[in-house]
């Protein structure tokens, strides 16, 4: 290129690029401008995250993924303190024991190894159990048959263990009503088709023995703390299926086949007044079926919830899984032979029922904190699964409306305690785990008996414990 070219090809391009600079400056000058005279803004603070408000539930934490190296707390620093906050009126007794995670070493032991009525911490137990016996992707499957010796013209609704029915369509996101009645009616009106009128029958024949334990008090009955135990049921046999609280159904079988019926009418099949229960005849055939959420999901719901009625129904199935009768027997049985194998010490142990509410129950704090410790360390996925439905300290299920006062001292606790929660009229209990100011990860359980209106200061008492191994360095 020649010289005189190269000087045309420069002022053509300072030339194009001025006309664009005009309107560039027009629209961009002034913010511009402003950007190069305006004040620097204040810095944002760097705030560390553990001393961030939570907005959500998080993965529990595991000791490996914890600094191993992180300080101790000082036995000798700690006791005091906890001792302090589990003064309660009344001097009523609260005992405790809190624990390294990862070295087991005790930092703090008050009456520890003494059995106690547990309340519902003994949920915990009973979904080890489960989860140590169930695969943690198992589901229930309640189930409609025809056809058999002597049972034409019938129709059986068979429960296998499913007490989260929903009256509705199957709800696939959600655990409670999982599984729907009406989309099972649906699915047998469409295999059996239109025709002559068919008689109902429900088999409830999976449990075994009395659908009452005998050791659960009347008045435990009468509010609706449990009810008699059946393998079928809608929302645990709760009489209003949209509450987790009031009045239940005594025969929550009955309830959940009554409910059927009426949507297979609805679905077109001529059904017969009344219902017989009867087992299924053995070469019986299934026209349709619809499953529960999975086994680990309905874990979590029963601890996040404390659900009683659940939680029987998971020990008899764990019981079935391990070749036991599934009943109440059954049940404790396999929790008994769980907790054994894990080698966690049983010694005082007694085991009334798997929700927490027989008066048998016999717990030592040092024997729930050993459980837990023993979960934190497990390589099971399935085991570990029992932490995911620990309550998080006012964020979720029993502990969502606790440790929520930010004018008081245990709302420092909020987001980091994760615990099982446990009420009686004469118990508080919660164990779990914390992980304390210097990222150490300790293990506890307090239980408070022997409570004499009492309850809520000793409620008090036990989350302000958990909250000072939340705060405090303690060394």
């Amino acid at each position: 290129m020649t010289r005189s070219a190269r000087v045309f090809t420069a002022l053509l391009l300072a030339l194009v690029l001025g006309a664009l600079a005009v309107p560039f400056g027009l629209h961009y000058g002034p913010q511009v401008a402003q950007l190069l005279t305006a004040p620097p803004a204040d810095a944002e603070p760097d705030i560390p995250a553990i001393q961030q408000t939570p907005r959500d539930v998080t993965a529990p934490t595991v000791v490996d993924q914890l600094d191993a190296h992180a300080p101790t707390p000082d036995p000798a620093v700690l006791a005091p303190l906890l001792t302090a906050a589990l003064q309660v009126p009344g001097d009523t007794p609260v005992s405790g024991v809190v624990l390294d995670a990862q070295t087991g070493d005790v930092l703090f032991d008050q009456q520890g190894s003494e059995p106690q009525l547990p309340a519902s911490n003994i949920k915990v137990l009973t979904a080890t159990a489960v989860l140590a016996k169930l695969a943690p992707d198992h589901r229930m499957t309640t189930s409609v048959l025809a056809g058999g010796t002597g049972a034409e013209g019938v129709l059986v609704l068979r429960g296998g263990g499913d007490v989260l029915l929903g009256s509705g369509e199957s709800d696939p996101d959600n655990v409670r009503g999982h599984a729907g009645l009406a989309t099972l009616a649906e699915r047998t009106a469409s295999a059996v088709g239109s025709g002559e009128p068919y008689r109902l029958v429900l088999d409830d024949t999976f449990f075994v023995g009395d659908p009452l334990n005998p050791t659960w008090q009347p008045g435990d009955i009468e509010a609706g703390e449990i009810a008699p135990v059946y393998p079928l049921a809608i929302n645990s046999s709760w009489a209003d299926e949209s509450q987790q609280s009031g009045a239940r159904n005594p025969d929550a079988a009955m309830a959940a086949a009554t409910v059927f019926r009426e949507a297979l009418i609805a679905a077109g099949v001529e059904v017969e007044e009344g219902i017989e229960r009867q087992p299924a005849a053995e070469n019986a055939v299934v026209l349709a079926s619809v499953e529960s959420a999975t086994v680990e999901a309905q874990v979590e719901h029963m601890l996040l919830t404390s659900d009683n009625y659940l939680a029987e129904v998971l020990a008899r199935l764990a019981a079935d899984a391990s070749g036991r009768p599934a009943s109440f027997g059954g049940g404790l049985e396999t929790i008994g032979e769980v907790i054994t194998e894990l080698e966690v010490p049983t010694e005082g142990m007694v085991l009334g029922d798997a929700a927490g509410l027989s008066p048998r129950n016999r717990v030592a704090p040092r024997q729930l904190a050993d459980v837990m410790r023993t979960l934190l360390r497990s390589d099971s996925r399935a085991l570990r699964h029992v932490l995911h439905g620990l309550p998080v300290a006012s964020l979720s299920g029993t502990l969502a409306d606790r440790y929520d006062d930010g004018d008081s001292p245990v709302f420092a606790g909020a987001g980091l305690v994760r615990a099982k929660t446990g009420t009686l009229n004469a118990v508080t209990a919660l164990s779990g785990h914390v992980v304390s100011a210097d990222g150490r990860l300790l293990v506890f359980s307090f239980i408070a008996s022997g409570l004499n209106g009492t309850t809520d200061p000793a409620r008090a008492a036990v989350d302000a414990a958990a909250a000072v191994l939340a705060t405090c360095g303690c060394r």
